[in-house]
């Protein structure tokens, strides 16, 4: 079964972390790829024993807010 999460992946220092957001699952890399690579293997170990439940569509953008 294939299944396609919302994942967001963002900067912190010297590591990219990906985070499923659909399961609250994440992973780190130092790049985007490894990240994202690691981040899907968390997520099949974290589904192993459980069946997963497909995600709802989501949609993220930015918002710029004068402050």
């Amino acid at each position: 079964m294939s299944i396609r999460y919302n994942v967001i992946i963002q900067k912190e220092e010297d590591w990219y972390v990906a985070k499923c957001i659909d399961n609250s699952v994440a992973s780190q890399g130092k790049t985007v790829e490894e990240a994202l690579k690691n981040l899907k293997e968390a997520i099949e170990l974290y589904y192993q024993d459980e069946e997963p439940i497909k995600p709802k569509e989501v949609l993220i953008t930015t918002l710029e807010v004068t402050i």
